[in-house]
């Protein structure tokens, strides 16, 4: 009876002892870390984005497992809720829409999961396991200084080709006209929703509804492109300012297509948002919980300070 007793005794500890492991690796501290990634679209950033995450968890020896929202609020929160129910480590979240995050971060955090945060930021940041973010009102800033600067005291006509409404382009849209000075006229803004062929559209008419446009702010370099086309098919020499910093865009200010960009490296974020979320889960204290990335305005005079937006291959 004794020996039945002992053995009972064993075999409970040792389930006490597997599911006491297998808590600890759920909250980092074990060798077995398993992180969510939810994507918030296709574009090429958010296709950097996600290999500079799978590979930086690789080389941290984690695992992860990615889904797409395809800039569908609910779709992301279904995305989140599903990887709940995977049990992963911790949430890396690019989110489609500023709005949705309150809903995400509820979410996560009544089912125990740490949430960590890419490109924008919540209000309140006890909630969440950290960020890594871009100062977008920045990016903004920086194309309307080089239109203000190359217009001087010039008055002249500006267009606005937005991303998807509801996150990251908002920022930079509000960070560019809040510093152009009162000698430039924004006289369209409208989202080319992150598409090139939306944004050819928005630029044609945009372009016929403003025949003396001189300057575009175009949200991301595929969008620009597409404006491009549409200024050039009706004849019209518009500078364009963009955002990104890909090796096609940056070729393209190279050879003049387009003005400037700001550079925003996709890779550098992915990165850092992997080694930060791992760090937090292990140690929590000490580990940079908002970081941010670097920005900078990328003309023909400085090509060569462009960072690396996406990892080769």
């Amino acid at each position: 009876m004794k020996k039945r007793i002992s053995r009972t005794a064993i075999a409970a500890l040792c389930v006490i002892s597997l599911a006491a492991c297998d808590k600890s690796e759920a909250a980092g501290g074990g060798d077995s870390v398993t992180l969510g990634f939810v994507n918030g679209a296709t574009t090429e950033f958010h296709t950097c984005l996600e290999k500079a995450i799978t590979s930086e968890a690789a080389a941290g020896g984690a695992k992860v497992v990615s889904a797409n929202s395809k800039q569908d609020p609910a779709a992301e929160l279904s995305n989140i809720e599903d990887m709940i129910s995977r049990n992963v480590s911790a949430l890396i979240v690019q989110t489609v829409n500023s709005d949705a995050l309150k809903n995400d971060v509820a979410k996560a955090r009544s089912a125990g999961i740490p949430i960590f945060l890419t490109s924008v930021i919540t209000e309140d940041t006890s909630d969440i396991l950290g960020a890594v973010v871009v100062d977008l009102k920045g990016v903004g800033k920086l194309d309307a200084d080089w239109i203000a600067q190359d217009a001087g005291t010039t008055a002249a006509e500006v267009g606005i080709i937005a991303g998807a409404p509801g996150a990251a382009s908002d920022q930079m849209v509000a960070g560019f006209t809040g510093a152009l000075p009162a000698t430039l006229t924004v006289v369209g803004n409208q989202p080319g929703m992150f598409n090139r062929q939306k944004a050819q559209d928005v630029a044609e008419n945009l372009i016929q509804a403003h025949p003396d446009l001189k300057y575009a702010f175009v949200a991301n370099e595929d969008m620009a492109f597409g404006a491009y086309q549409a200024f050039q098919a009706a004849g019209k020499d518009v500078r364009i300012v963009t955002v990104n910093g890909t090796d096609e865009g940056l070729a393209a200010v190279k050879d003049g297509t387009f003005a400037a960009t700001v550079a925003n490296s996709a890779n550098d974020m992915g990165q850092l948002a992997v080694k930060n979320a791992l760090a937090l889960l292990k140690s929590g204290s000490g580990a940079t919980k908002i970081a941010n990335v670097p920005i900078a305005l990328i003309t023909k005079d400085n090509l060569d300070k462009a960072p690396q937006y996406c990892l080769k291959g």
